[in-house]
């Protein structure tokens, strides 16, 4: 095996690793200790990877039940817009000839 492939695969692994460590719903939060805005930007950016995982274990949910309200809420909305609609911003529309 090449080297880059070897790279890749573990940068991959290491990822997959570091961002299923933070997913909602894994009981990190409580009533007395709830997710709040940084909790909240975190959960938006990675809310593609927490859907799929949530098919397997239903303990893992995209949005933190136990969270702060409004700001958790604006946090998660900041990054789900910039991380998913600020790509169609960027898109060039075509001309209809």
């Amino acid at each position: 095996m090449d080297k880059k492939y070897i790279v890749l695969l573990l940068l991959i692994i290491i990822t997959s690793m570091l961002i299923t460590g933070c997913m909602p719903g894994n009981g990190e939060y409580t009533n007395s200790d709830p997710a709040g805005f940084l909790s909240g930007i975190w959960h938006g950016w990675i809310a593609p990877f927490s859907l799929i995982i949530s098919i397997f274990n239903p303990q893992i949910r995209i949005y933190e039940p136990a969270n702060t309200g409004w700001w958790y809420d604006f946090g998660f909305y900041i990054a789900i817009i910039s991380g998913f609609g600020g790509l169609s911003l960027t898109r060039k529309k075509s001309k209809d000839k």
